[in-house]
Order: structure tokens, then C-alpha cells, then sequence
């Protein structure tokens, strides 16, 4: 299939929208249908494929989300760099609801997601830096121009859901010094390494996990009420994100991930 996007947006929990005057575009892959068709036009004068991870309607509960359809689906329509919003919980009082984090690093708490494209051969892609520094950096200088005052790093370990953590649960991953926790970002970001596209995560604060202070817990109202007050200030800050992206990625790690590795399949 021709390339007809460079960048690709996935959004998370009530990030339905990103695109006006967009093309609806269905792509077969190895790995059975998307979340959704995606979507693809202009943005910030780049071209952009945007993908629901959960689908428009939110019928992929985190555990059943397509991720390698999905990762699959935006390279093969030329997409190389992914910025990937998505509401997630504090673990530390210090970030509070509206705080807006590009964390730095991930841990995997999930079981039984297939997070591999490689079922042949063996093939061991680096990964001791889950996100891409050039897009994390280009972040965070946009948010900074964007009047957002984003933590710059983060720990955000993901859990299956979709049920949210018991108080004990969030209380042992703070004390692992974790920052964020969420249901999504994993293995949607070993994926991307995997295929050699450049993955940023924006990470916005909704709630403060069950284990940070007393009360009855996170709920799901809460969670869809706080990204829905900061939704159109999220979607401007994508597009400034887009904007700042340098034409060129040949100095990304990203890019270089899978050099001198014999692979099973040619990639799309």
C-alpha cells in the first residue's frame, strides 16, 4: 500500500476525534481488522492516520483491543511516528487530576496480551527505553510553548483491567516508585519498537489511584469527566506536537531499532 500519512495519533478513553475532513481508509492486516477504519487527513499541514484504540463506540475493553492490527494497520499506511494520548492515574500525590505527563519509562504488569510480532525465530528488539527521546522531547517543548506545565518524566506501569486497582495493588506499585498507572500503553509501545516506528506517550492525569488517599476509590465517571474537560486543549497540543516534528527522523533510535536484525517477514 502506498504511504499516505507519516504520523500516526491513537486516542485513548474519550479521544474519539482528531480529524475534520478526513478519509476513511480500511486496511487488511496479518493480525485480523483494526479498532476501527482510520482515518486519515491533514493536520498541522502533515498527513495523519487516526485510530481510536477502542474504537468510536468504546466496545474494546483494554484487554481486547486489537494492538497488533492496529500498529500493524498505521505502518503499512506509511506512518512512522505515533503519538498516543491517553488518560491514566496518579500513583503520587504530586500529580494531580490535569497533570499532563510524557513519561520516560514503562512497566509491563499485564499477562497473557500477545505483545510480539515475531512467533518465529528469534528476534530481540532493544527496548530499555520504551519511548522515543526526539518525540518525547518535541513534546514536551510544545506543551511548554502550549502554556501546559508537563512532567517531563514518568514511570507508567500498565495493568490488564478493566476492572480499576484494589488500594493494596496501588499501593505497592507507588512503592515500587511508579508515577502513572493505566490499561493501554502496553504492548501498544513494544509493538511500535518492533516495527521501527517512533512512539510518544501523552499521558493525562484523570484520577489519583486508589492507594494515593483515603476515599472510595477511582471510577469511570470520574475518569471520562476529567479528559473531558481537558479534551480540546489535548487535541491543539497533538496538532502543536505534529507541527514541531521535524521532517527527517534518520537520527531516531527509533528508526534504528531493528538494524542488522534478520527478521521472520519484511516488514510493511
Amino acid at each position: 500500500m502506498a504511504a499516505v500519512a507519516d504520523i500516526g495519533v491513537i486516542g485513548g478513553s474519550g479521544f474519539y476525534e482528531f480529524l475534520t475532513d478526513a478519509e476513511e481508509v480500511t486496511v487488511e492486516t496479518p493480525f485480523g481488522e483494526p479498532s476501527e477504519a482510520i482515518l486519515v487527513g491533514e493536520a498541522a499541514g502533515r498527513r495523519v492516520a487516526f485510530l481510536p484504540r477502542h474504537g468510536k463506540d468504546h466496545r474494546f475493553p483494554p484487554h481486547r483491543i486489537p494492538f497488533r492490527a492496529n500498529m500493524w494497520a498505521l505502518r503499512s499506511l506509511g506512518v512512522r511516528r505515533i503519538l498516543a494520548p491517553s488518560a491514566v492515574g496518579s500513583l503520587t500525590a504530586s500529580y494531580g487530576p490535569g497533570t499532563l505527563v510524557i513519561p520516560d519509562q514503562l512497566v509491563d504488569r499485564t499477562r497473557g496480551r500477545t505483545q510480539t510480532f515475531f512467533d518465529e525465530f528469534a528476534v530481540h528488539t532493544p527496548f530499555a527505553d520504551p519511548y522515543c527521546p526526539s518525540g518525547r522531547t518535541h513534546s514536551i517543548a510544545a506543551a511548554r510553548k502550549a502554556g501546559w506545565v508537563p512532567a517531563g518524566s514518568g514511570t507508567l506501569v500498565v495493568i490488564d483491567g478493566p476492572r480499576f486497582s484494589t488500594r493494596a495493588e496501588s499501593q505497592w506499585y507507588a512503592a515500587q516508585g511508579w508515577t502513572l498507572i493505566g490499561m493501554t500503553g502496553h504492548p501498544e509501545a513494544v509493538l511500535a519498537r518492533e516495527l521501527a516506528m517512533c512512539y510518544t506517550t501523552l499521558a493525562l492525569i484523570t484520577d489519583t489511584d486508589a492507594g494515593v488517599e483515603e476515599g472510595e476509590g477511582v471510577t469511570q465517571a470520574e475518569v471520562f469527566e476529567v479528559f473531558g474537560k481537558n479534551m480540546a486543549r489535548l487535541r491543539e497540543l497533538v496538532g502543536k506536537i505534529i507541527a514541531a516534528f521535524p521532517a527527517d527522523r534518520e537520527d531516531d533510535l527509533c528508526a534504528h531499532a531493528l538494524d542488522g536484525i534478520r527478521l521472520p517477514f519484511d516488514l510493511p
